[in-house]
């Protein structure tokens, strides 16, 4: 690929990810419902990755990254409601995702966070 990947993978989820969040914002989908269209997405997408030759652990990387600034303007107002720094909640949320992708992947945790930090404080 001669993009970054984030950069891939950014327009790949924005589309469904807003549309399944306009369709849960409406009550068109109950939260179990927008989860499990999500994920369904995501591993669409990790799939496809798969099958453009990019290893697991570095498409979970960018995946999570993308849905991490994807979720910016969220995190934001959930920040705002709770009077922290913007930050808290990134930080809880990069560690979260790097949690789960050593847990997954068997990277590093440190590794991920840091890949994911840096793709996030790149494209926010």
């Amino acid at each position: 690929m001669g993009k970054p990947l984030i950069e891939v993978m950014l327009p790949r989820l924005a589309r469904p990810l807003y549309r399944h969040l306009e369709q849960f914002q409406t009550g068109k989908l109950n939260e179990k419902q927008f989860t499990n269209r999500f994920e369904k997405e995501l591993n669409r997408q990790h799939a496809w990755l798969s099958r453009q030759g990019i290893s697991a652990g570095r498409g979970a990387v960018a995946i999570h990254a993308a849905v991490l600034v994807l979720s910016l303007p969220g995190l934001r107002a959930e920040a705002a409601d709770m009077k922290l720094p913007l930050e808290v909640l990134e930080q809880r949320a990069v560690r979260e995702a790097a949690q789960d992708v050593s847990t997954t992947y068997g990277l590093p945790a440190r590794k991920a966070a840091d890949a994911i930090a840096g793709l996030v404080a790149k494209y926010a």
